[in-house]
């Protein structure tokens, strides 16, 4: 069997042109450019890398993006402090701290410090209540960009077993309660789920997102199952990409130009072979991220402009 890819970045692109479309008429009816800050503390190159990208994608769609960068040194009470200006200015509708933080600040402590209808990335815990109790509010990015390339993939939802492996607060756990608001039935595996093989095999859908390489194999996948691979994860390993990569001597390449290719939670050839649809790395989740990151924004922006969304 070969794999159906459900390409992420056409979706992408997609929500990208209705997010221009959709705040250029905002800001005709209001005369208000919607405006995105991004919080960037320390020098972490991913993070770096994926900060310009958000901002990049945000003014091609006419919202305004603004970059605040911080020493690696800066304290919570700083940021905090950052945060609280940034609540209390009229002009800016959507708030983003980029993680990872420095290791000696807790993030809850920070993310929590964003007025809620400023949270752009659906991680402060009144948004998150609000999507337990299937009220209305900011979702997390990636699980609303895994729903949307599901539902314009044509990939049912409803009735559907869905496993999700990992259950952090800002993909396993919003992931599972979109999935089961969608009719879905859904059960969350994680690095203490027993016989794990055996769980994951039940998933007509399967998301996976454990942050580890090539970690799920085709003994995890029930063939024909829909497969989104969330993972980003570096591979440095020629050896190791020619396992994963067979045929793709481009990624070869890639290790001996850039020191190392992008793969996912998923093994690539295995997950391909027992997959009936599955999720590229890079080009799968990545791009859908950013693009409900820009719709976010738009709808705090009309939110603060007293329109209904």
């Amino acid at each position: 069997m070969s794999a159906r890819l459900l390409d992420g970045r056409a979706v992408a692109a997609e929500i990208r042109g209705e997010a221009a479309r959709e705040t250029a008429a905002f800001r005709e009816r209001t005369g208000v450019t919607p405006r995105l800050v991004m919080i960037l503390a320390g020098e972490d190159p991913a993070s770096v890398v994926y900060t310009r990208n958000k901002a990049k994608a945000a003014e091609e769609s006419g919202i305004g993006a603004d970059l605040i960068t911080l020493p690696v040194s800066v304290t919570a009470a700083a940021l905090r402090s950052q945060i609280a200006s940034l609540n209390a200015d009229p002009g800016v509708h959507g708030i983003l701290v980029q993680l990872p933080l420095p290791s000696e600040i807790d993030a809850a402590v920070v993310t929590e410090a964003i007025d809620p209808v400023k949270d752009v990335d659906g991680v402060h815990p009144v948004n998150a209540g609000r999507l337990a109790a299937g009220r209305p509010g900011f979702v997390p990015c990636t699980p609303a960009g895994i729903m949307e390339l599901l539902r314009r993939s044509g990939i049912p939802v409803a009735g559907r077993e869905a496993i999700v492996l990992g259950r952090s607060a800002i993909v396993g756990r919003p992931m599972a309660a979109l999935l089961t608001a969608a009719d879905a039935t859904v059960t969350v595996a994680h690095s203490k789920t027993q016989d794990l093989e055996s769980v994951t095999r039940r998933g007509e859908i399967l998301v996976a997102a454990i942050g580890r390489a090539a970690a799920i194999g085709k003994r995890h996948i029930r063939p024909g199952a829909t497969v989104v691979d969330v993972g980003i994860n570096r591979c440095t390993s020629a050896a190791d990409a020619a396992v994963y990569f067979p045929g793709q001597p481009e990624r070869l390449d890639e290790i001996r130009r850039r020191g190392h290719t992008l793969v996912g939670d998923v093994h690539p050839a295995e997950g391909a072979e027992a997959a009936g649809a599955i999720t590229p790395v890079p080009g799968g989740i990545g791009p859908l991220t950013i693009a409900m990151l820009l719709l976010n924004t738009l709808k705090a922006a009309r939110g603060l402009a007293g329109e209904r969304v």
